[in-house]
């Protein structure tokens, strides 16, 4: 992926040093860093290069803003409370740089789309997990997956459940997520830098917050989350997205198709086992009995190790869980 050149100016050289580091080494951020702590160098470095979005410090004046030449400015203000009147948009530089990320992607979007850019990429591998079975550790192993594969990968975890409990396990208070993509997805505007802002980072892994309310994922088709998923996959850089799958009755079967492996947790009990025959006969008389091949039922074993809940997806790792997916992603091709 051709990535697009972005420059950064403060008088702190750390921090601009620092922030261009933690940007550059995100595959699946569009855009690549320069730091600059003189505002010679940046102006010399303009006159020979383009640059497409410019960082720079709040108190730079617009005349010497305007000599740089950028395509698109953002400002970096040491105030949380940011002055009306500024001529180009002002973010507060002293947040965490994942934050600070999201922020700058917003207004990357409005300029990539004012130049109409698209990524090119491989398609990314889709895995899904799903069951027509209840309590059967579905997302405790969907989190243990994506956070393994993320040490050796670049994975992205889509959570489809309409009430996830994902941002009591994380303690964010989400400002994007899955809703906004599917409305940008609705209105024929979603895009890869779309995507860059309302992802959220923990550890090594990628993940999109889920959907703010319930209705915002029933009043969505089950053809148009499929093509979400899909065209996520073909514009993103990451190798493979993991897709946990809510409680979506027959519409699931549409959404799988995207997959190119299923993972299916199953239990024990005569209720659990008719509930998977169930979902079965559904997908040979509805024309997807090919899916059935893809799936692979899982027994996952319990666990009664786990303390405080906000811990909880680090303590996942090392469980009889966490030791139960090394054990299975090993066996994978």
């Amino acid at each position: 992926m051709n990535k697009r050149i972005t420059a950064i100016y403060d008088a702190d050289s750390a921090f601009g040093e620092q922030f261009a580091e933690f940007v550059n080494d995100k595959e699946r951020v569009p855009i690549s860093i320069v730091s600059f702590t003189s505002l010679k160098e940046l102006n010399n470095y303009s006159s020979d290069h383009g640059i497409e979005l410019l960082l720079i410090s709040s108190g730079v004046s617009n005349e010497e803003i305007e000599q740089i030449g950028a395509d698109r400015v953002v400002l970096l203000s040491e105030e949380k409370m940011i002055p009306f009147g500024e001529p180009y948009p002002c973010v507060y530089k002293y947040q965490a740089a994942d934050h600070l990320l999201r922020e700058i992607m917003e207004e990357y979007c409005v300029a990539s789309e004012d130049k109409g850019y698209t990524v090119v990429s491989e398609r990314s591998r889709v895995v899904g997990v799903y069951s027509p079975v209840n309590r059967c550790l579905k997302t405790s192993f969907s989190l243990a997956m994506a956070q393994l594969l993320s040490r050796d990968l670049k994975v992205l975890y889509l959570n489809l459940e309409d009430c996830s409990g994902l941002a009591g396990l994380t303690g964010e208070a989400y400002e994007r997520g899955m809703s906004d993509l599917f409305y940008y997805y609705r209105q024929g505007t979603f895009s890869f830098s779309r995507l860059g802002a309302a992802i959220y980072t923990w550890g090594d892994l990628d993940y999109v917050p889920p959907v703010q309310y319930p209705e915002d994922l029933a009043f969505v088709s089950s053809q148009e989350i499929a093509g979400l998923i899909r065209q996520i996959s073909e514009q993103s850089t990451y190798g493979t997205i993991i897709l946990d799958l809510g409680q979506m009755g027959k519409r699931a079967a549409d959404v799988l198709e995207v997959c190119d492996g299923i993972y299916m947790p199953v239990k024990e009990d005569c209720v659990s086992a008719a509930k998977v025959e169930e979902f079965e006969t559904y997908l040979a008389a509805s024309g997807h009995d090919a899916m059935l091949k893809r799936i692979q039922k899982i027994k996952l074993p319990y666990h009664c190790t786990f303390g405080r809940r906000d811990n909880y997806l680090d303590q996942l790792l090392w469980s009889e869980l966490g030791d139960f997916t090394r054990q299975l992603l090993r066996k994978q091709p």
